[in-house]
């Protein structure tokens, strides 16, 4: 029953995904992100279970890649997408655009493949993360119903949202190399760069709340290359 335990975690992460993409196509973008928000909690939980309980399995690692498709994958890509229909210039440009948000899906499952067979990324990453780039897809609605329109506006543009999936499209199978937030040790040496990370996202959600994930997720992508240099 124990080596069972994370991948019942793993189920309620793919259950969340299931459910926030019925949130999304029926228009409640914010419910859609806080699904995506709670799948990730449980994408956390499973792999910490797993290495405490010792519970590795081959069906673990391969159910956790397909629920991350489901949660990560192809949920943002759904929200992309009817941010794109809530684009008042959409029919402007062209009515097919809007599919250009599947393309999140499509790398999202390119990346989890990848990363199943990579041996490069038992401890650290290469290219984003499929539960980043779905978190910072999961701030966009909150964003936009904020107070600030400009932000909304240019969120809305369709040329953007064009240029953004194809951006963390490319992000989620590119050869960057990008640390993992899972901690070895406290000593300050080996950790300085996931300090930094850490204690700059506590600061910028209490600033700026749901608008700082994009502005962590790309010092993410710089501390890690800047790290990788270093």
């Amino acid at each position: 029953m124990k080596k069972h335990i994370p991948n019942t975690v793993t189920c309620l992460n793919l259950f969340s995904g299931c459910v926030g993409i019925v949130f999304a196509f029926n228009g409640d973008l914010k419910s859609a992100g806080y699904a995506i928000f709670i799948a990730a909690i449980f994408d956390f939980l499973d792999g910490m279970l797993a290495r405490l309980l010792k519970a590795y399995s081959e069906i673990g690692k391969q159910l956790d890649s397909l629920a991350d498709v489901i949660s990560f994958g192809l949920l943002p890509a759904i929200i992309i997408y009817q941010l794109f229909l809530e684009a008042p210039q959409l029919a402007d440009v062209s009515p097919y655009l809007n599919y250009s948000a599947f393309l999140i899906a499509i790398f999202s499952a390119l990346r989890l493949a990848k990363f199943n067979i990579d041996e490069r990324q038992t401890e650290n990453f290469i290219g984003l993360p499929t539960p980043a780039n779905a978190m910072l897809i999961a701030s966009l609605p909150f964003i936009v119903a904020g107070d600030n329109t400009f932000l909304a506006d240019f969120i809305h543009n369709p040329y953007f949202l064009l240029i953004f999936s194809l951006g963390m499209s490319l992000l989620l199978v590119a050869e960057i190399p990008l640390f993992s937030l899972k901690f070895k040790s406290l000593g300050i040496k080996e950790n300085l760069f996931r300090y930094i990370l850490v204690a700059a996202s506590l600061a910028l959600i209490i600033i700026a709340q749901f608008a700082a994930i994009p502005v962590i997720i790309f010092g993410y992508i710089i501390l890690s290359v800047i790290q990788a240099r270093v």
